[in-house]
């Protein structure tokens, strides 16, 4: 693997020293006057005698107070006002949190400074090295630095903190990472990790890899050498797996499991173990993207193009992203893996900046299931039963053959509930309620031994009398089945076998290596013991129909997630696919080479004009906010503006109350879009608009 390398197409900054990357200053408030502070019993305070200036972030989640403020420390809390504390200051006449991010013996306000009120904490929770990160992270998405620390450092519990360190674990040995044979680049990276040398890697899992093995092994090797590592993945389920393959290989100790479910104490106590270096190995969701690793050598992201990797919370991180900048900055190493490839990585394959790891065509052939489609006009089976559960004759004959071998069978059903979508079956019209214009649906069950009538999704009021608005018709029809009643009837289509469901309700984390049907929507698929004897990947339109930029290569990703389960080809593994076989995305399912699709998607997207090709801002609000910010925003020259268009229905004047616009500049033109978005941001709090704009750089849903 390379030692480094020039990453010319994703804005990463220059490499500094975090202590020597300034940040603007600015003058606090005046104090207040020496009567009002000998009427609160503080009488006057002496400046401490060494570095008598602190440099403030204060939180306030204001645009325009996006900058340090200098206070002055008093003698009697020199001790306790390390860099990187808690504090407490008077702002604007309010007393609010803040963070020290440094002393100095100079300020360049001309006035007098006030003091610091209070030390909260002595513990250092910003480092230089976070600062800088959350500084980079803010500039990257045009945000500001106290939006980025609130998602960085998680909320003080003193009892965690008062309690004593744990000790620093030692260097675990070298692991065995013979399992990376399998992949022609994969000794060749774990060599580069053992050595120190930061590489950059694509890597593409075989179907049926046990990734969070291989992912610990690179863990432990980089731990092996005194380094740190940060590994992210989407959710609990992941989570559990890799932490117990971390552990395995290196220790209990030295590893630390970090999450958003965790309690506010058990939280705090974690990331402590992890700042104050105790821990080597930090493993969880994407709240650990920040985790602040003592010598960081490797930083990891399983399955990035989840949407779980990116945070709801301004300025809207990508995980992939935010470990892409630390690499950068601490010469680590970055490793972005999953059973496929987004067109972002595949754009770090391209630029050079990152290579693949992929295995033989020869290795792939004996570990990939047998995949097989099939259109909307197929043959249903000639047993009554599967014609009643909608099963064409191959995936009819896959399910049987799967469970006669003692295997469980997985059922992928893009929707969750009974019937989520119902039509006029003479028009096909989208049922609609006849009170508030939401769509219809069945849940199923019944009601005094009848049906229970279709009900609306949004206000849940029955229609037991319902009638087409466009041809009169009083008959419906199911727009697409959902898993509680695909499992029903694949109940009657299979008699004997155990029906399991995991969805949004309960996501099942296992099954036995046992015949039973497993049905479950995409992403909430469990891990077969032995791995599944078939698969069926039912209404493939579903996924492929919506209206988003990247349905294409998230139906590939959510396939590819559930086919990886099945047993391989050569031992009677089966996946049958409910989509048309000249599409894209099931030539690369059938092929299985996500690297080839990735590409089409890259290319696709580099000829119309949408990220990552591209780097692209979103400004939501209502039509009056958005064509004022459109008016005041200094644009780059490059810079072109699509909309704004209306968000939502509109009404009799053709109006809305959301408009979007969309802007787009070249690549080498992003740093300047996200620092024009915040100077609008700033523009606009500075003189306290009351109309509020949702501010987004490359968002994931552009549709």
């Amino acid at each position: 693997m390379p030692e480094g390398g020039t990453p010319p197409l994703w804005d990463l900054p220059q490499r500094q020293a975090p202590a020597a990357k300034p940040i603007r200053k600015a003058s606090a408030p005046k104090p207040a006057k020496p009567a009002k502070r000998a009427a609160r019993g503080k009488g006057q305070r002496a400046p401490a005698e060494t570095a008598p200036v602190a440099r403030i972030v204060v939180d306030v989640p204001l645009a325009h107070l996006d900058r340090t403020f200098d206070y002055q420390v008093p003698a009697d809390l020199d001790a306790a006002a390390v860099p990187g504390c808690r504090v407490r200051v008077r702002f604007a006449g309010q007393l609010v949190d803040g963070f020290l991010l440094e002393r100095a013996d100079t300020t360049e306000h001309k006035g007098t400074l006030a003091f610091l009120e209070r030390v909260t904490s002595s513990e250092p929770v910003l480092t230089p090295a976070l600062a800088g990160l959350a500084r980079a992270v803010a500039d990257r998405y045009g945000g500001t630095l106290i939006d980025v620390l609130r998602l960085a450092i998680p909320p003080r519990h003193a009892k965690a903190e008062a309690e004593p360190p744990r000790e620093a674990a030692p260097r675990p040995e070298q692991p065995d990472v013979s399992g990376w044979q399998r992949y022609p680049r994969g000794p060749v990276l774990a060599d580069a990790l053992s050595a120190g040398r930061p590489a950059h890697a694509v890597w593409q899992a075989l179907p049926g890899e046990d990734w969070p093995a291989r992912l610990a092994e690179l863990a432990a090797t980089v731990a092996a050498t005194g380094r740190g590592a940060v590994l992210v993945v989407p959710d609990h389920r992941d989570l559990t797996r890799l932490h117990d393959a971390c552990v395995a290989r290196v220790g209990a100790d030295a590893t630390v499991s970090l999450s958003a479910g965790l309690g506010p104490a058990e939280r705090y106590r974690r990331w402590l173990a992890v700042s104050r270096g105790s821990a080597r190995v930090v493993v969880g969701t994407r709240a650990a993207m920040f985790a602040p690793v003592a010598d960081p050598g490797l930083f990891v992201v399983w399955d990035d193009g989840d949407d779980l990797h990116v945070d709801p919370h301004m300025p809207y991180p990508q995980v992939r992203d935010v470990l892409m900048l630390r690499a950068h900055a601490d010469a680590a190493s970055l490793v972005v893996a999953g059973f496929t490839r987004t067109a972002e990585a595949q754009l770090l394959v391209d630029s050079g900046w990152a290579h693949p790891v992929v295995a033989s065509r020869e290795e792939l052939r004996a570990s990939a299931p047998r995949v097989t489609p099939f259109g909307e006009d197929f043959d249903l089976a000639r047993d009554e039963a599967a014609r009643a559960a909608r099963l064409p004759a191959v995936a009819f004959e896959a399910a049987r053959a799967g469970l006669k071998a003692g295997a469980p069978v997985l059922v992928q059903v893009p929707r969750r509930g009974y019937v989520p979508g119902l039509a006029c079956d003479h028009c096909r019209s989208p049922a609609r309620c006849r009170h508030c214009a939401g769509p219809l649906l069945l849940g199923g069950g019944t009601e005094g031994g009848v049906a229970r009538p279709p009900s609306c999704r949004w206000c849940g009021v029955p229609d037991t009398a319902y009638r087409c608005a466009a041809c009169g018709s009083r008959r419906l029809r199911a727009v697409v089945i959902g898993a509680r009643r695909t499992a029903e009837e694949l109940g009657r289509a299979f008699p004997g076998v155990p029906v399991r469901t995991s969805g949004a309700q309960e996501v099942l984390a296992s099954v036995a290596a046992e015949p039973a049907l497993v049905v479950c929507t995409p992403g909430a698929e469990p891990v077969a013991e032995s791995g599944y004897g078939a698969a069926l990947l039912l209404d493939g339109w579903a996924l492929l129909g919506r209206q988003d930029l990247r349905a294409a290569e998230e139906a590939l990703r959510r396939w590819m997630g559930a086919a990886a389960l099945v047993r391989p080809g050569p031992e009677g593994g089966r996946v049958v696919v409910g989509a048309d076989v000249s599409l894209a995305p099931v030539q690369a399912l059938i092929r299985w080479d996500p690297a080839w699709h990735a590409g089409l998607e890259l290319a696709e997207r580099t000829e119309l004009g949408f990220p990552p090709a591209v780097r692209m801002a979103s400004f939501e609000g209502t039509p009056e906010a958005v064509a004022t910010l459109l008016e005041e925003i200094p644009l780059p020259e490059s810079a072109e503006v699509l909309g704004p268009v209306p968000l939502g229905e509109p009404d009799s004047d053709g109006r809305t109350e959301k408009e979007r616009a969309l802007i787009r500049v070249p690549r080498a033109d992003g740093r300047a879009l996200a620092a024009a978005a915040h100077t609008v941001s700033a523009l606009r709090s500075t003189r306290k608009d009351p109309a509020p704009i949702r501010t987004q750089l490359d968002p994931q849903n552009l549709i």
